[in-house]
């Protein structure tokens, strides 16, 4: 039987950094202590915060601390530490990993902040019985985790930024995303372009639509399309047993998961038709995954 380890998680978001102590073993985790605080961009700055929020996490810790587990938005490599690119941070191959390694004295695990939480949802979130599944956290963006024979693969996993045909313009470059009509901030930003009421986010839009409003209707209606087209994709290509969806827009429950469920029925011909899911680990996610990156590290040593 696995022992308790015990480490410091991170995850570095677009607007915010989440850290926690852990404890626990490769099967499961759980988080002991948590901080947060804003992030600033820019890899030297970003190192800065993680180490100050590691001595304090390490400070309150009644265990000796064995590990960092970073995660991190954008383009990484895993296998040489770095954040290849991020667009919005401001970084382009900054070696995360040896900074982290050498800012706190602790081996350090660094890996993709998505594809940490689809680990985390795989091990013990609501993907835990599956070896085929796209684990898919809709928020600012859209990407996935691809669960393959039971593993989370290396792959990009940019779900959002596959085009499904509407044209509209994407932040990418590309016309015709997932993400440009179906993540939480195009479907606000979406709303307010229509209607010129400003909503806080697409919550909002989802209470409107259970009020009655048209214009979500119709906003509401676009996104599942958009989606569900992505998720077509998907199904073609790799014939995913489930579809577990996270983040904010997760949070609409089933009035994300009926309409999509229908316009799927509604457009797949021989695809095999994946089960949609709720993830279990909400915004703690990212967190837990880079947690089990660090033991993973420790284990293999």
């Amino acid at each position: 039987m696995a022992r308790t380890r015990h480490v410091i998680a991170v995850d570095v978001g677009g607007t915010g950094t989440k850290a926690a102590l852990v404890a626990g073993e490769p099967g499961g985790v759980v988080a002991v202590r948590q901080q947060r605080r804003g992030t600033r961009p820019g890899g030297d700055a970003v190192v800065e915060d993680v180490a100050a929020l590691v001595a304090g996490l390490r400070a309150a810790s009644e265990h000796p601390v064995e590990a960092v587990g970073l995660v991190v938005p954008g383009i990484v490599d895993e296998v040489t530490g770095t954040g290849v690119y991020s667009a919005n941070l401001g970084w382009a191959d900054y070696p995360f990993r040896d900074r982290i390694a050498a800012a706190t004295g602790l081996p350090t695990a660094f890996g993709h902040d998505v594809r940490a939480g689809g680990l985390a949802e795989l091990r013990q979130g609501n993907a835990r019985d599956l070896t085929d599944a796209v684990i898919m956290p809709i928020g600012t963006g859209i990407a996935a985790a691809l669960v393959l024979d039971g593993r989370v693969s290396s792959a990009p996993g940019e779900v959002g930024h596959v085009d499904v045909g509407h044209g509209d313009p994407c932040g990418c470059g590309q016309t015709g995303c997932v993400e440009a009509r179906a993540s939480s901030a195009a479907i606000a930003r979406r709303y307010t372009e229509r209607t010129n009421r400003q909503v806080n986010g697409a919550a909002d839009v989802a209470r409107l639509l259970t009020e009655g409003d048209d214009d979500a209707a119709a906003v509401w209606r676009e996104a599942v399309d958009a989606l569900a087209k992505g998720i077509l994709l998907v199904a073609a290509l790799l014939g995913p047993r489930a579809v577990v969806l996270g983040g904010g827009l997760a949070l609409a429950g089933p009035k994300l998961t009926d309409p999509l469920g229908g316009r799927l029925d509604e457009l797949i011909t021989f695809q095999r038709r994946p089960e949609l899911r709720l993830a279990a680990l909400g915004d703690e996610a990212g967190c837990l995954g880079a947690a089990l990156l660090a033991i993973d590290m420790l284990e293999e040593r």
